[in-house]
């Protein structure tokens, strides 16, 4: 095969990659942008709000959460943070312990009891509201790992059209008869 031949073919695959790496770098930035945009709006709609710092004095929720402290819940991270540190200690204090589905049995066993009625009733409910949040929280991460993924793709592309752009200057120095990975003539006189 001719050198040049080889470097055309090479250098238009570079072409073809760094506009495929752009094409998905502009996707990752859109997927980003929905997914970030979503959950904020969305979160945002709910109005929830984090405590006072006055009012986090328990210390199994204050190192978690004292950098919200006042603040509206509008991210993915905040989101994960008052699913996990603040709703999900408060069900830890429901019920000792136990879980929505625990309290099932407990609750058949013994129908007419409404202080075991109300504490399965707030554990469906936090744990819910729980569940939501940490939805909200993964549909924002993954935003977050597009984000990641557009810059790098944006990172290759720059790489690849500056290759590319080698590929065709060494295209335009290479002499027409040069064949590519032929055996040296030289190597063969010494043979």
């Amino acid at each position: 095969m001719r050198r040049r031949t080889f470097d055309t073919i090479m250098s238009t695959g570079g072409v073809v990659l760094t506009v495929i790496l752009i094409v998905g770098a502009a996707l990752l930035f859109w997927g980003h942008r929905f997914a970030d945009g979503n959950v904020t709006r969305e979160l945002t709609a709910q109005q929830i709000f984090f405590p006072d710092a006055e009012a986090l004095t328990d210390p199994r929720i204050e190192p978690h959460l004292a950098q919200y402290a006042g603040q509206q819940l509008t991210t993915g991270a905040q989101a994960e943070a008052y699913a996990n540190h603040f709703i999900g200690v408060h069900l830890e204090d429901t019920a000792d312990g136990l879980t929505y589905a625990e309290m099932g049995a407990l609750t058949r066993a013994d129908p007419e009891n409404a202080e075991l009625q109300a504490q399965r009733d707030t554990l469906f409910k936090g744990e819910t509201l729980r569940g939501l949040l940490l939805n909200a929280y993964a549909f924002w991460k993954i935003g977050q790992l597009a984000l990641i993924g557009a810059i790098a793709a944006i990172a290759l592309a720059a790489v690849m059209a500056v290759l590319t752009v080698f590929g065709f200057i060494h295209l335009r120095r290479v002499s027409p008869e040069e064949e590519f990975l032929a055996p040296v003539k030289e190597a063969r006189k010494t043979a």
